[in-house]
């Protein structure tokens, strides 16, 4: 039988993954809608749009996302940004009936604000497990020491994709919190565009210190009313992610922040973006689902007023110090 994994969507981390894939002994597809993704990667080797400078494996192939359903997909990697992932899950819908799915995106959609593990377990009827943690793509394309979680409510699905995905150089744990390991994923951007707003005011280490300590605690307080378990957010998908995307240069999400400090407006930095820095849209998620499930999250209201009600990054700053004084708790 061949070995062959798919791989929904050629954004950077799509196409690292497909490399680290590959690599491991894998005939990888990758399924874009990106004419230069499609041409690039058959003709070069290489996706020039999103990952330029990395040669890929030449058992990467790539085809256009509208001919999913001409496949007979067993085994994918869910690699489409969140607030697309519904509308493509129903067309590849047919294609990936009763297939084994790794989700690789990381956010909330905003209409229902529910997690892409729920929404792909909504549209699609198929064995579906998580990938997260503390993973920039063009590290993993430069093949540099990494580390992930892999959740699934099935044993022999995140074991399966466990051994898919490691070697030498990445090296995935496994956990059967799903919920915590999304958790985790998502909101860790919105906890990076706030310490790039920080950073980008010339506050210090001090203050980017305290908002990635209490950003873990507003992801750890979601993630424990949506069933999580706590020891997840002190893990790779929890803490790991957050450190990683709110301090790295590499990071989307902390960039915004950058952005938003210098004075741009939300709309000039989107309009220059490549790909998409999922933190923008998760941060509206997150406001509305924490306001409706009646969940504290003060440094992500923040982030939402300032990137949708035009609020001051200075007058954000001052309103959350000057909170009543608590004690220290997720609770």
């Amino acid at each position: 039988m061949s070995k062959s994994i798919s791989i929904i969507g050629g954004g950077s981390w799509g196409t690292a993954l497909a490399d680290l894939i590959a690599g491991n002994g894998y005939d990888v597809t990758v399924f874009a809608k990106e004419k230069e993704v499609i041409e690039g990667i058959n003709n070069k080797n290489e996706n020039e749009l999103f990952l330029k400078g990395y040669k890929l494996h030449n058992r990467i192939k790539a085809e256009n996302l509208e001919k999913v359903n001409e496949n007979r997909i067993s085994k994918a990697v869910w690699a489409v940004p969140t607030q697309f992932s519904r509308d493509v899950a129903s067309m590849t819908a047919s294609t990936l009936e009763n297939s084994s799915v790794m989700i690789a995106t990381k956010g909330i959609e905003i209409s229902t604000g529910e997690l892409i593990y729920d929404i792909l377990s909504e549209e699609l009827n198929s064995k579906i497990t998580i990938l997260s943690g503390p993973s920039f793509a063009k590290e993993v394309a430069a093949k540099k020491p990494t580390a992930v979680s892999i959740a699934s409510n099935i044993g022999d699905e995140r074991n399966f994709w466990q051994k898919v995905v490691s070697n030498k150089f990445f090296r995935a744990y496994t956990s059967d919190d799903v919920i915590g390991v999304e958790v985790g994923g998502a909101i860790k951007n919105i906890i990076a565009i706030a310490t790039g707003i920080s950073d980008g005011l010339g506050f210090g280490l001090n203050a980017r210190a305290g908002l990635i300590t209490r950003g873990l605690a507003e992801i750890t307080r979601l993630g424990l009313a949506l069933g999580a378990k706590h020891e997840t957010f002190m893990g790779l998908s929890g803490m790991g992610d957050l450190v990683l995307t709110a301090t790295g240069d590499l990071s989307r999400n902390r960039n915004v922040g950058l952005k938003i400090a210098e004075g741009q407006t939300l709309k000039e930095i989107t309009e220059n973006m490549k790909m998409v820095a999922e933190g923008v849209y998760t941060a509206k998620a997150a406001h509305f689902l924490s306001d409706r499930i009646k969940v504290e999250m003060p440094i992500t209201k923040e982030v939402y007023k300032i990137l949708y009600e035009d609020k001051k990054p200075y007058q954000s700053v001052m309103d959350l110090m000057s909170r009543d004084l608590k004690s220290e708790s997720v609770k």
